[in-house]
């Protein structure tokens, strides 16, 4: 695994945390829950450039 693959490994995943807190919170924007989709969708986007295996395409690439 190169350090950009790790580094965006570990984006994704203190993103991931940060969504889970806002969908949690009765207080979050909608909006700021759309944009940190979005922000999720394109660093899946990134990693699934960088390793072309299944386990990183949506079921929906999928088919």
């Amino acid at each position: 695994m190169t350090e950009r693959m790790f580094r965006l490994l570990e984006r994704q995943q203190k993103l991931d945390a940060l969504f889970q807190r806002a969908k949690a919170s009765a207080l979050t924007d909608p909006l700021e829950l759309a944009w940190l989709r979005k922000r999720k969708r394109d660093l899946r986007a990134r990693l699934a450039a960088l390793l072309p295996s299944q386990q990183w395409r949506s079921p929906a690439a999928s088919h």
